[in-house]
């Protein structure tokens, strides 16, 4: 078994941001999202969210790809939302995903917990609530800088 920490911070909405996410059902779907990140082998797993959208943090092992990792949660929690509580059901199709380095797991996991007062008080993170607007990766890449694409012999 290899040696890995790998925490990611997702967030993702419903589609076209319907505040579906309801007190009545809110304890299920994160009890089901809970439990589907247990089954991936997920050793830690926080939720919160409001009525449109939900934050994760969670440890996600090597073999699991995040994207893969999205799509089992939010497929599996809208089959279980439509058939349990029999309403129509469904997440938005982008997401935004973050890694999150040792040194900020409780700053992140505190600003994921406490989503009802962040947003009822205003106080977010604009980076953390981005889930599916174009972007090409973290910073824009300098085009000047091409050392890293040439080769050795290259750089004499």
């Amino acid at each position: 078994m290899a040696y890995w920490r790998l925490c990611y911070h997702f967030v993702w909405t419903t589609k076209e941001r319907q505040p579906w996410i309801t007190p009545q059902i809110e304890g299920p779907i994160y009890r089901w999202l809970y439990n589907e990140a247990k089954k991936m082998y997920c050793p830690f797993f926080y939720i919160g969210g409001v009525a449109d959208h939900v934050h994760v943090l969670a440890a996600v092992r090597p073999s699991v790809a995040p994207a893969d990792f999205m799509h089992q949660l939010k497929g599996s929690c809208s089959r279980f939302v439509s058939q349990e509580f029999r309403i129509p059901f469904a997440w938005q199709e982008g997401y935004g995903v973050f890694s999150v380095s040792d040194s900020l797991i409780d700053t992140v996991k505190a600003y994921v917990l406490r989503q009802k007062s962040h947003h009822a008080h205003q106080h977010l993170q604009p980076a953390w609530e981005e889930t599916h607007e174009w972007n090409l990766g973290p910073a824009a890449v300098d085009q000047t800088n091409d050392e890293f694409l040439q080769t050795p012999n290259q750089h004499e």
